[in-house]
């Protein structure tokens, strides 16, 4: 949802999710190009009615200017990782350099090291930092924090992913309305 820029409009949005018992499976918010206006990422996972009614619910609130849904839109995720994972194994043998490589597959980068464990810096789709969690999960996860997931619709003459319905800023081609007292031709593109 694109919002305007003001304190407790996230606790407004949230609120009204608690309230009405949907689940929020990530939510991310930030600035945008447009002072006066951030950018909600809202990802829920659920059928048609369920989709329809958070549309519907995020619509009403005063602060939200544009709600559109990516379920139907090609889009690029990203999920940002970062993940400090032990470097000694169950005898005391090192393993920095299985992990290491390990995180070069994944195009990750290691962005700290201490004796006993490497923190690295992973982003890419959900999927990709799913499996990264998965396969390190053996050397001992010491610590692990995630930013969720942000999106953004691909032009429109580019084919991808439909996965899943990501509640963000209006796409072309998406029946995102602006909010009252809000010009189309203000709002940020995407």
């Amino acid at each position: 949802a694109l919002v305007t820029n003001e304190p407790g409009v996230l606790a407004q949005v949230a609120g009204m999710f608690a309230a009405r018992g949907f689940n929020i499976d990530s939510l991310v918010v930030g600035r945008t190009e447009t002072p006066e206006l951030s950018r909600m990422t809202i990802v829920v996972n659920g059928d048609n009615n369920v989709l329809e009614q958070v549309r519907k619910q995020l619509q009403k609130l005063v602060p939200v200017v544009k709600v559109v849904d990516y379920k139907d839109v090609a889009f690029v995720e990203r999920d940002l990782m970062l993940v400090q994972v032990s470097t000694t194994g169950p005898n005391g043998e090192n393993r920095r350099t299985e992990i290491v490589e390990l995180a070069n597959l994944f195009r990750a980068k290691v962005v700290d090291v201490s004796n006993e464990r490497l923190m690295i810096e992973l982003s890419g789709p959900e999927d990709k930092i799913e499996a990264f969690v998965r396969l390190v999960q053996p050397f001992g996860v010491v610590e692990l924090a995630r930013t969720g997931v942000i999106a953004m619709p691909r032009g429109e003459s580019t084919p991808g992913k439909t996965r899943r319905a990501v509640v963000a800023t209006g796409a072309p081609g998406t029946s995102g309305t602006a909010g009252p007292g809000m010009d189309e031709g203000d709002l940020p593109p995407g």
